[in-house]
């Protein structure tokens, strides 16, 4: 079976989103589905962006398979490795109903897949985005990313369960999870599996970020952001993770530029990149001495929050992959005492602080500040 993308280069891939899936995952899928879906064999299975068939080519599933994708190459392929299931060539973005796949009302529906993700917003991979590329998607489904948008298709087709492949972030960033208002309203995540984006051959195995499988039932209770705050993910080959296991960053300081917001009692004392998540942490800079769109104003009073920001970047490559959406992690009550100590190993290694701020050196700053993080991370952080 194909699984690698073979005909598309490296910028169209990221362009269309376009990553193919392994018989390792796609199976990871299938028993998603296996164990939580009772009389699977009587669903329809759906793939509305199924690239090479992935997901429709074992000849384990017996389901009626339907698959849908408006690459003609990628296509043909599918129907190769495919021959027992029935392919529409459409974009599945538009004019989004049961009829488009020939599907019945009352027909039980399963959709499975990688749709293709690539937010435009992101500048990861930018040099290689081309934002003339348009895809008409329908009005109430089109969002900045292509996989938010394939989401929300599937609510409109009503499908009972959805087990795909999509960006942890997806669940976890409170905006991202707004964008998805009519998918969450209608649909509950039962059981997943975390897996990192270096088990896709075609991405960087140094900038990896978490990918969901998530399986998501039909419930029109759906669920809100404390949901996600609670739910116990898998992941493959580490344990647990809640996100309400862990405090962070963005409740104690400004994550993004405030020059409109201050006021004339506004104590500056430093200025400092925007803030996203751990992995744009690992790639920008902290503390600037230049005003720039991208600029946050510190004060004086929060300025130890920032040092700790600019000291945890050194450790940011230590954490597993999982973490790369998250804020920046803290345990504010054992900080607090110790805050100084983060202070100090800022500013005197920061020429941009050194200049300005005046600060006293302190002999065991890097003793108690690596203690601070065994104990935050425990046996998570990989200690060199």
């Amino acid at each position: 079976m194909l699984s690698k993308q073979e005909h598309l280069n490296r910028k169209d891939a990221i362009n269309l989103g376009s990553f193919y899936t392994s018989q390792i995952i796609v199976d990871l899928t299938y028993s998603l589905l296996q164990k939580n879906v009772e009389n699977f064999a009587q669903f329809t299975v759906l793939d509305s962006s199924c690239g090479y068939g992935s997901f429709l080519s074992d000849s384990k599933i017996k389901n009626k398979k339907i698959g849908a994708d408006i690459d003609e190459k990628a296509f043909q392929k599918a129907k190769k490795n495919s021959p027992d299931t029935i392919f529409i060539r459409c974009n599945s973005l538009e004019c989004v109903s049961r009829e488009k796949f020939a599907l019945k009302a009352s027909e039980k529906l399963v959709i499975v897949g990688n749709p293709p993700y690539n937010d435009t917003t992101s500048i990861v991979g930018k040099k290689n985005k081309d934002f003339s590329i348009s895809l008409s998607i329908d009005r109430d489904i089109k969002t900045r990313d292509l996989g938010m948008s394939f989401l929300l298709s599937y609510n409109k087709l009503t499908a009972d369960f959805v087990c795909v492949l999509h960006p942890l972030s997806y669940l976890i960033k409170k905006t991202n999870f707004s964008l998805l208002k009519n998918f969450t309203q209608n649909y509950k995540l039962i059981d997943c599996l975390i897996i990192s984006s270096a088990e896709f051959c075609e991405t960087s195995k140094t900038a990896t970020f978490p990918i969901l499988i998530g399986l998501y039932k039909r419930d029109l209770q759906g669920m809100d952001y404390k949901f996600i705050e609670n739910f116990k993910f898998n992941i493959k080959d580490y344990g647990i993770f809640c996100l309400n296991d862990f405090d962070t960053i963005a409740n104690y300081v400004q994550k993004y530029p405030n020059k409109k917001h201050l006021d004339k009692t506004y104590d500056t004392v430093a200025k400092f990149w925007t803030l996203r998540d751990i992995n744009a942490l690992k790639r920008n800079r902290t503390f600037i001495d230049s005003d720039t769109y991208n600029t946050v104003y510190v004060s004086r009073d929060k300025l130890p929050y920032y040092c700790y920001i600019d000291v945890f970047k050194q450790y940011a490559d230590r954490l597993p992959f999982y973490f790369g959406n998250c804020d920046v992690i803290i345990d504010n009550e054992k900080f607090e005492p110790i805050k100084e100590c983060f202070v100090c190993e800022s500013v005197k290694n920061n020429t941009v602080l050194k200049e300005k701020l005046n600060f006293t050196d302190i002999p065991d700053a890097e003793v108690k500040i690596e203690n601070y993080f065994r104990e935050l991370f425990g046996g998570k952080i990989c200690w060199k």
